[in-house]
């Protein structure tokens, strides 16, 4: 069951994604919190923040890419942020409840997977010195 999707450009609350997938039947929930670090391969130097872009449409991609791995025995919530994140903010957050805990890592896991090579987002990373670099542009909208 899809509980919460959202493309937001407000902080993303950890909280309210596990409310979200809170059940009685509930034996496990998985989280993941994608956080800003201050590396990547690909950068020269230290990087400082990400600005993330993402198509008019992400909303429905976002819940599409959702309901293509619901299941019966599951509760889902997942959001991605948009705007301008330090080092330590937090970019996607998604939670996954189900009866048993090997469900709810399998689907977590795919769900974030899949997110990160579906959802038409892109992001611009700066580096400590000025520079930067667009992310994600590959992405092909239909």
């Amino acid at each position: 069951m899809i509980m919460l999707t959202a493309i937001d450009d407000s902080d993303l609350d950890v909280a309210a994604h596990l409310a979200a997938v809170a059940a009685p039947d509930a034996g496990a929930t998985a989280v993941f919190v994608g956080t800003v670090r201050d590396n990547d391969p690909d950068a020269d130097g230290t990087v400082v923040e990400l600005e993330y872009s993402a198509h008019p449409d992400a909303d429905r991609f976002l819940r599409e890419i959702a309901e293509g791995i619901d299941r019966p025995d599951v509760r889902i919530a997942v959001s991605h942020r948009v705007g301008l994140l330090g080092v330590g903010g937090l970019a996607i957050v998604s939670a996954v409840s189900s009866i048993h805990r090997a469900e709810a890592f399998e689907v977590n896991r795919e769900l974030v997977e899949r997110v990160k090579a579906e959802l038409p987002m892109w992001k611009k990373q700066i580096e400590s010195d000025g520079t930067h670099a667009w992310v994600g542009l590959g992405k092909v909208v239909t």
